[in-house]
């Protein structure tokens, strides 16, 4: 029976909550995937060291300007490079892979880097249809998502008794690594609630559907031998710079990306910022993106601190992860440099 969790928690202050990096190691016109991850181990360190909880990749296919299609592989190499940040996948498209594969790529990352794991898992195929088909030929594989994550679950934890008795995770049987749902409606909130796993929802790309998955989340909760109090995270578009004007013209780059989708174009690698998008998109498909990506924090330290308060009174989020696409790797260095000091401020 669902309770009234999400209307009575408090929403906490920024500087109360840990901030997290969602990376898809972006590609940017003029380079490569190398790179990408280049820049990608770069932004982990710097992120490590000015304080942040989690380092996640997204598993995206077909994407030219997205080079975490390799989730695991990529997990691995940002971990040899690190070592404090927690490393994971947000996340592992779990209808594209059999669960056995996945539950020993994580049970190794987890041997060879122990108590750093996070397992962020979504139901979507993470591309286009016709990329679908090459990666799993079932078009109707991620209807059974609630079996397989069983599956993977029972992998891990043998006693869960979901899973295939005769078969072996060598190695992950036994090994704690935290399992996320990822979504961006209301089917993995109700899903992590019933479980009682922690929730990450897509509030980046998903506004619409963001304050009604996390009191979904929040109301139907049950506590587990994972969590005892539900722990909601929220992915966010933010870009922080000196200006107001010079931020909104970083995040140009990422408009542009989003534009080419609403449009139907054919994906294509990270352009540089413009100075004015009102030469490149109609009247409606600016008001389409703007609605699209409205949670967005764009701006000075003062400006991202005031709004990503207010999505905090929103949503009750007890965690923020942050994707900042911008062309000029430095200018991604200093925006999550600028963050974490909007963030630390009273």
């Amino acid at each position: 029976m669902a309770t009234n969790r999400f209307q009575d928690k408090l929403a906490k202050q920024l500087h109360e909550i840990p901030l997290s990096v969602l990376d898809l190691a972006p590609v940017v016109e003029g380079s490569t995937p190398a790179d990408a991850f280049k820049n990608s181990l770069d932004l982990a360190r710097h992120a490590e060291k000015l304080g942040y909880l989690r380092y996640w990749f997204a598993e995206h296919h077909n994407m030219p300007a997205v080079a975490s299609s390799a989730t695991s592989v990529v997990i691995g190499h940002i971990a040899s490079g690190t070592s404090t940040i927690r490393v994971g996948s947000g996340g592992i498209m779990l209808p594209n892979h059999p669960p056995l594969v996945i539950a020993e790529q994580f049970g190794t990352l987890e041997s060879l880097h122990p108590g750093r794991i996070d397992l962020g898992l979504g139901r979507a195929p993470g591309s286009d249809m016709l990329t679908t088909r090459a990666l799993r030929r079932d078009l109707r594989s991620g209807e059974d998502f609630p079996a397989q994550l069983d599956e993977l679950r029972t992998y891990f934890d043998p006693s869960l008794g979901n899973g295939s008795a005769h078969v072996q995770a060598i190695p992950g049987e036994g090994l704690n690594v935290p399992i996320w749902l990822l979504g961006s409606s209301g089917f993995s909130a109700q899903l992590a609630a019933e479980l009682g796993l922690p929730f990450a929802f897509a509030a980046h790309f998903a506004p619409d559907y963001t304050v009604q998955a996390m009191q979904i989340y929040h109301n139907y909760f049950k506590p587990s031998n994972v969590l005892d109090e539900p722990y909601a995270m929220i992915g966010l578009n933010v870009v922080v710079a000196d200006t107001d004007e010079e931020a909104n013209r970083l995040f140009t780059t990422q408009q542009q990306s989003f534009l080419n989708l609403v449009r139907g174009g054919k994906p294509s690698l990270l352009k540089p910022p413009v100075d004015n998008m009102d030469d490149i998109w109609s009247p409606f498909e600016k008001q389409t993106l703007e609605n699209q990506m409205r949670l967005s924090a764009i701006g000075s330290i003062d400006t991202v601190k005031d709004k990503l308060q207010a999505v905090l009174n929103m949503t009750k989020a007890d965690e923020i992860m942050v994707n900042g696409s911008v062309f000029d790797h430095s200018a991604r260095l200093y925006s999550y440099e600028l963050l974490k000091k909007a963030a630390e401020m009273k």
